[in-house]
């Protein structure tokens, strides 16, 4: 069994959306280990906030069966495979962990270089695998953070209002 973090992305229907992605991958990999919610300005473009944030599952499916389930249920949402890398998105999710795995073969990379890139997957990723290493530089997570660069950092923790409904 291993454990994965997928991260979770929206700025449209973003309430609709990641509520359905979290019904969907739960229905996939049983209970998880969610997040908090982090509004986020978006990243190389104008546009509306996004609802990011990280879960945690276990499963024994193939890393790239879990990649085209994290697929499937993209295009379930709205999501349209022509968008562009810094574009609005109905739903994005991103396999960033699977156990110790390192895997780069082209559209699959694991660990997802955003992790150390991006505070909106590693501020959640440090939230709910604080101590957890990261499979090339052995760094914890919440070290990681601790180090990350917060200068104009532009997300806040929110709470919408489906996970008060929960």
């Amino acid at each position: 069994m291993n454990i994965g973090y997928i991260s979770i992305g929206s700025n449209i229907d973003k309430d609709k959306n990641i509520l359905a992605s979290l019904q969907a991958l739960e229905q996939c990999f049983g209970k998880l280990a969610v997040s908090s919610v982090y509004e986020t300005e978006p990243i190389g473009f104008s546009g509306d906030v996004f609802y990011n944030l990280v879960v945690g599952f276990e499963s024994d499916l193939e890393v790239k069966q879990i990649a085209k389930q994290l697929r499937q249920i993209e295009l379930d949402n709205g999501r349209t495979r022509d968008s562009k890398k810094f574009s609005a998105r109905t739903l994005d999710l991103d396999l960033l962990l699977y156990g110790d795995m390192i895997v780069n073969d082209g559209r699959l990379r694991i660990p997802r270089d955003e992790i150390e890139r991006y505070a909106f997957v590693l501020e959640p990723l440090a939230e709910i695998a604080p101590t957890l290493g990261h499979p090339v530089s052995h760094l914890t997570y919440a070290d990681l953070w601790e180090k990350f660069d917060k200068t104009d950092l532009k997300q806040k923790r929110i709470t919408p209002a489906w996970t008060l409904t929960k």
